[in-house]
């Protein structure tokens, strides 16, 4: 099943329940929001999700792009990306968990075509303050799903302060041999859904009050979904990124599976970013995208300081703006990219001749990395790049 028809269904399913979708998608945060980028699908939502009237009602459905650089080192394996699309569902007051779950349950098996003996499910043990989540393990049970209790693996919270509570998730098996063991002790388990059932708030020392509603959200990340349902070990097979596993091994021979990985990965988020408006910049957002085109220029230029960004098909820009659904001109896109390169290039050419100079020969403690920073441009990273050069 192809990506594209994998939202249909999971949209037109949840409509046909009830649930309206929410539109506007984008990687920027609602204005005030001391985040950078929108991290999860109901990073949005908060506000409902605390008791605020939405104005489409209590049941939604959502696509929502997403930004994670807490994930930048895990790119490369089969399971991270930077950019990615989550499927979500709320219902703000409404329904319960178990209705959420057996709703679940359904898509999968029947309008996803999933297997139901590959399924696998964990719920919250439950603690001292919390008590089991009887009811996501009855439903369970009683579907024939086998179920395995957690206590922090199955509480979900958004940060140290806000919304939280106990959720159920769903595992998918990927494993050669038929399932074994549980989602804990063995990773051939894949997460691919989790519903939180989000009812109480989390206040700066600790402890929790219950949320003016009791709420349900859940998330499915969809690139992830997509490879598994297209039989992919990895999200980097799957068909949204099929365009660029054919044209940058051609482009760029020699890379390595992680690298390629993360070269397609960095490039398509990158080019995603400037399509929500984002330009490079010194600091904040604008030095995410800087940081994303610099691990790609410095993977390419490790076997060959001749590639350029300029060599990209554009094609690629054309297909990931559309994929997003993003009316942002693809030259631009393109232009910005091969600037950030001169750019870079620039810097690289200026650094080595900074810690070339007899100061910087030996070991280097904070100051001289501060002085470097703030005086010359060079972050600590690319100081520790170019030293190893």
């Amino acid at each position: 099943m192809q990506t594209e028809q994998i939202v249909r269904t999971f949209v037109e399913y949840f409509e046909e329940r009830g649930h309206r979708r929410v539109t506007g998608s984008t990687l920027l945060p609602p204005p005030g929001d001391p985040v950078l980028f929108t991290t999860s699908g109901m990073h949005p939502l908060t506000p409902y999700l605390e008791g605020r009237p939405h104005p489409l009602g209590r049941r939604l459905v959502d696509v929502q792009r997403c930004l994670r650089t807490t994930d930048l080192e895990e790119v490369g394996d089969p399971t991270h990306l930077t950019v990615f699309e989550m499927l979500g569902t709320w219902s703000l007051g409404d329904y319960e968990g178990r209705q959420s779950l057996a709703w679940g349950y359904e898509l999968l098996t029947e309008g996803l075509g999933v297997d139901p003996v590959m399924l696998h499910a964990t719920a919250y043990a439950g603690d001292d303050r919390v008590g089991p989540d009887t009811s996501s393990v009855d439903l369970w049970e009683g579907l024939g799903v086998p179920v395995e209790l957690t206590v922090e693996d199955n509480w979900w919270s958004n940060g140290p302060t806000g919304p939280c509570g106990p959720d159920s998730e769903v595992f998918l098996w990927t494993g050669d041999t038929p399932p074994e063991s549980t989602p804990t002790r063995d990773d051939r388990w894949v997460e691919v859904w989790n519903h939180v059932m989000m009812r109480h708030r989390r206040l700066d020392d600790g402890s929790l009050l219950p949320l003016p509603q009791r709420n349900v959200d859940t998330g499915l990340g969809l690139e992830r979904l997509a490879a598994l349902l297209q039989g992919r070990s990895s999200v980097h097979e799957s068909d949204v990124f099929a365009p660029w596993r054919r044209s940058v091994p051609a482009l760029w021979p020699s890379l390595d599976e992680p690298s390629l990985r993360l070269v397609c990965d960095h490039l398509r988020s990158a080019v995603v970013v400037l399509g929500d408006g984002v330009h490079p910049a010194p600091t904040g957002r604008g030095y995410v995208l800087r940081r994303l085109v610099r691990r790609v220029l410095t993977v390419l230029w490790r076997d060959d300081p001749s590639r350029s960004l300029g060599d990209l098909p554009d094609e690629l820009v054309r297909h990931t703006l559309d994929r997003f659904r993003q009316g942002t001109d693809p030259d631009f896109v393109s232009r910005t990219l091969l600037e950030e390169e001169r750019r870079f290039r620039r810097l690289l050419e200026r650094g080595r001749q900074v810690l070339a100079r007899p100061r910087f020969r030996g070991p280097l403690d904070e100051e001289d990395l501060h002085y470097l920073h703030d005086t010359h441009g060079l972050p600590r990273d690319l100081v520790t790049h170019l030293r190893q050069e």
